[in-house]
């Protein structure tokens, strides 16, 4: 498949629109939170409804701008809506495949956005012209097949997340890219790589427990119409997945934890 099929099943609605609100930068990027300096330049792609980039904003302020860019019309407008009285912020609807900004940045970063896209090589080489030279360039991302459930959720949502992959994995997205970003970032000429993890762990000892916990719950709400019209799963597959496993959430889970690695590099 091409990747215009990827973007089309990239694309957010439903409950999962409330994860990007939710979101913040100390919590959801934690690598580039301890990077952030006053004075530093930014661009954050896949900016979503902006609640990442500011913080970013307010990190590098005094002196320095942020950049939100998403190819998400929709969710650029409401990052504009929410976010439009803060001085060093600007958002703008743009392709990671072809980003208008030449060497123009101190860090350019993307998180949660290379394991949606079918061609990531050539997006981080779009990446990669964005920073300055000697500029520093940040990714954080997940491999989906490390998750683990303690204890295992219902079967319907095992069933729900293997349709998942594979679903994913048929438009050319990569499920694993969160292990694969160090040789990406090799292939594409950046240096001076390291690798942070940045597993997000959900315990129910945690004071925010019952909303994060639900992401799978509101995955198989908002992802299952697309996948039952991909033909992947039937409406009462994804139904039950979601009942069941909110169900679960409440009575017996323990924890979650999503694989997710940070990787950067310099330009």
């Amino acid at each position: 498949m091409n990747e215009q099929t990827s973007q089309e099943r990239a694309r957010l609605s439903g409950k999962l629109m409330q994860v990007l609100d939710s979101r913040s930068l100390r919590q959801s990027h934690k690598r580039l939170a301890d990077m952030l300096v006053p004075g530093l330049s930014v661009l954050d792609i896949g900016c979503g409804t902006g609640a990442i980039t500011r913080g970013i904003a307010e990190a590098v302020n005094p002196g320095g701008n942020v950049v939100g860019m998403d190819n998400d019309p929709h969710l650029i407008g409401k990052a504009l809506q929410a976010y439009s009285d803060i001085p060093n912020l600007t958002f703008t609807v743009g392709d990671m495949y072809v980003i208008p900004y030449k060497e123009q940045f101190d860090i350019v970063t993307a998180s949660r956005v290379l394991i949606w896209l079918s061609e990531p090589l050539k997006a981080l080489n779009a990446v990669k012209s964005a920073a300055k030279k000697g500029g520093r360039i940040v990714i954080s991302d997940y491999n989906h097949t490390k998750i683990k459930w303690d204890p295992a959720p219902p079967a319907s949502m095992l069933l729900f997340y293997s349709a998942y992959l594979r679903w994913r994995a048929d438009a050319g997205m990569d499920n694993a890219i969160a292990d694969r970003l160090p040789e990406l970032f090799e292939q594409a000429g950046i240096g001076g790589i390291k690798v942070t993890p940045q597993h997000e762990v959900i315990r129910r000892t945690d004071p925010d427990f019952h909303s994060r916990i639900r992401i799978w719950a509101d995955t198989a709400s908002s992802r299952g119409p697309q996948m039952e019209r991909d033909g992947y799963i039937t409406k009462a597959e994804y139904l039950a997945a979601e009942e069941e496993y909110r169900e679960w959430s409440a009575r017996d889970a323990q924890a979650v934890t999503m694989y997710m690695l940070a990787v950067e590099g310099v330009v």
